[in-house]
């Protein structure tokens, strides 16, 4: 049986929000409904955050949840997830994006299936539609494009695939949004952070190219679920009548 761990990065200094992991939403600190929310995975088998702040990990440990610290220079969250479980036992790691308070389980479970299921499958992560086409110019709205077996072709942050045809109306193509939740086998998640940055990545500021500019595949796993990320002080103001 394969063992699966989750663990949620959650860095203090954020450079759009700082403090973010303990704004208070509902009543709770946001790293709180995250930990809570993705601890209802029915595959994940142990669960941690990984944090380079005391706050933060004693907000989790108030919860009875579980903590690994992690110095405060690491480049991404995937370096501060390598770090962390460098000497944990396990075969397949969950990176659960810390500014998700609403993160559902069911699609953290969608995610991890493939790698359970296909030795073949080194990562995966989530997509979904994008019903509102004014997304598709957002560059903080990051798309993606993929082949007939569901692998990534191309992520960007501007709109993919173009259509040439300008009189074509949108509404007959797809247009996929990236969600920031990746499945990764352990080895491979090892391999993938001594890496150099890559070309596309730099461009793009997408450390996922990196893993397609080097040769490798991630599974696109289509959800109907809907990601809220709380990257800044905006995105705090518009969850205040968010109903959960």
């Amino acid at each position: 049986m394969q063992k699966v761990i989750g663990v949620i990065p959650a860095r203090y200094g954020s450079t759009r929000l700082p403090g973010k992991p303990l704004l208070n939403i509902f009543g709770k600190p946001m790293i709180v409904h995250t930990y809570l929310n993705a601890k209802k995975s029915k595959l994940i088998n142990e669960l941690y955050v990984a944090t380079d702040h005391k706050d933060i990990a004693d907000v989790i440990t108030n919860v009875g949840g579980n903590v690994l610290m992690t110095p405060s220079d690491l480049k991404s969250g995937s370096d501060r997830i390598a770090f962390a479980i460098k000497n944990i036992n396990c075969d397949i790691v969950v990176n659960i994006q810390g500014d998700e308070p609403f993160i559902n389980s069911e699609a953290i479970d969608l995610a991890i299936t493939p790698l359970l299921e296909d030795k073949e499958v080194l990562v995966s992560t989530l997509i979904t539609k994008i019903n509102d086409f004014s997304l598709l110019d957002d560059p903080n709205v990051v798309k993606v494009v993929k082949d007939t077996n569901n692998n990534a072709l191309y992520f960007s942050r501007s709109r993919i695939p173009f259509i040439r045809d300008d009189k074509e109306k949108l509404d007959n193509y797809i247009f996929y949004k990236h969600l920031g939740l990746y499945v990764y086998r352990k080895n491979f998640l090892e391999k993938f952070v001594d890496l150099n940055n890559s070309y596309l990545e730099n461009c793009e500021k997408l450390e996922q190219l990196r893993i397609l500019e080097n040769g490798y595949r991630i599974k696109c796993i289509e959800t109907n679920y809907e990601s809220i990320s709380i990257d800044t002080i905006q995105d705090f103001e518009k969850i205040k009548n968010f109903k959960i």
